[in-house]
């Protein structure tokens, strides 16, 4: 492998956060920055997040701290106490980019490093092709990416996992592996362990090749932000598109102009956001109605009025919403449902499934029109109006009440309620155990 000062451009001095997980990309960064060190007298923060959902995390963290004090680094940590994002995943990179941010500020550095890598390139690539994006989007990440007063970097991308798994072992390179990494209910490690192995066998050095797409892509992101810029000080005045106006734009640039007005409210939450919710705006603005409003994730709303529209807050509480389900849900019914290890109780506030019965990823959403759930043990379909109105539920409790589907959209589980012929007893094959809280 070459020398990291073959891939990135170093100058004398330089201050590098790097954002460090004691995983093997991260480990195989740290050593490469050390072989250059006095090359370019460089000052490394070893900045680490301990995020707390597992028993490992307390030993990695130790781990972190020694390697750091045994090589003279500076050592920064945190640990997060706890979650209230719906998305567990999202949450945990918005929390780690804004401790990363703080840190690079407090030592003045050029440069936030982290260990990204050529399979990671590929997977974000193809989760935001199937997922529905723009140009940007689709881009996956960039190697550079200028924040201001620094810029993240991300020297490994021309590298696959397989081969900074080589340089830790040859360097003797002690490092942990995540044990969720296994965990097939999380969408990145389906294209990681599904898709990328018959990518490879196709070509060992697909990774550049998705390299080359991505700046390929980048470079006409540029072209067409310039074309959106022009068409956005037509189309947008105080805080509303001007419709009418807006309706003449190209309907390409159309979408991007929406893409970059939802940064505003998403700003790193912006993978929340895909083509249907994109659809749901461009059909309510093309629509007849005079006046409407579109439901989007984050208690954003789109509001129609006459020739205007805009996006704002919600005021008052939202009525729908879908979760993509990981770890951890919190729903706005102020309840929780938690993915966890082991559990004794069988009530409707438990739901055991296996994984090779659904299509995964689960979704936790509110109730949709004509929704049935295929009964437990009756071998029946009930229609889930019908369990309300049978459960006492009250009215005002409805409408946010979860339930839970597979991304086919078969109902799973009305929590605290019904489970449905999916639900598996305690001496029956399952893997995933759901708790309502």
């Amino acid at each position: 492998m070459q020398s990291l000062d073959k891939l990135f451009k170093f100058n004398k001095g330089d201050i590098i956060v790097v954002g460090a997980s004691s995983g093997p990309d991260s480990m195989a960064l740290l050593s490469m920055l050390l072989e250059i060190r006095s090359k370019y007298d460089l000052k490394i923060i070893c900045c680490h997040v301990n995020h707390n959902v597992r028993a490992q995390s307390v030993e990695e963290e130790k781990y972190m701290r020694e390697f750091a004090k045994d090589h003279d680094l500076i050592f920064e940590t945190m640990k997060i106490e706890k979650y209230s994002d719906d998305n567990f995943e999202n949450e945990a990179r918005n929390i780690r980019y804004h401790y990363f941010d703080d840190i690079v500020h407090k030592y003045n550095a050029n440069y936030l490093m982290t260990a990204h890598h050529g399979d990671d390139l590929i997977e974000t690539i193809l989760m935001r092709i199937v997922r529905g994006s723009n140009l940007n989007g689709y881009s996956g990440f960039k190697k550079v990416v200028p924040m201001g007063d620094y810029s993240i970097v991300r020297p490994l991308i021309y590298y696959t996992k397989a081969e900074l798994i080589d340089y830790d072992n040859k360097h003797n390179i002690k490092f942990f592996i995540d044990s969720s990494n296994n965990n097939l209910s999380y969408t990145r490690n389906r294209y990681r362990k599904k898709v990328l192995p018959f990518l490879k066998e196709e070509d060992k050095n697909v990774h550049l090749k998705f390299l080359k797409f991505s700046e390929t892509i980048g470079d006409a992101n540029n072209f067409v932000i310039k074309e959106r810029d022009k068409a956005l000080k037509n189309v947008y005045k105080d805080d509303y598109i001007l419709i009418d106006k807006f309706k003449n734009v190209d309907p390409f640039i159309q979408k991007e102009i929406l893409y970059f007005l939802m940064e505003k409210y998403y700003r790193d939450d912006l993978v929340l956001i895909n083509d249907r919710h994109i659809n749901l705006i461009l059909s309510l603005i093309n629509s007849r109605k005079s006046n409407g409003r579109v439901n989007l994730p984050n208690e954003i709303i789109g509001v129609k009025s006459y020739n205007k529209f805009k996006l704002e807050a919600q005021v008052g509480g939202i009525t729908e919403y879908e979760i993509e389900m990981s770890e951890y849900a919190k729903l706005p019914n102020s309840h929780t449902i938690v993915r966890v290890d082991e559990e004794s109780g069988n009530s409707n506030n438990v739901c055991r499934l296996n994984s090779n019965e659904i299509a995964l990823p689960i979704i936790v959403r509110t109730r949709k029109l004509g929704d049935k759930i295929k009964l437990k043990g009756t071998g029946g379909t009930k229609k889930i109006k019908d369990i309300f109105i049978n459960e006492k539920v009250d009215v005002d409790d409805r409408d946010l009440w979860p339930i839970v589907c597979d991304s086919l959209g078969n109902v799973l589980w009305i929590p605290g309620l019904k489970k449905s012929k999916f639900d598996k007893k305690c001496n029956e094959k399952y893997d995933i155990i759901l708790k309502y809280n």
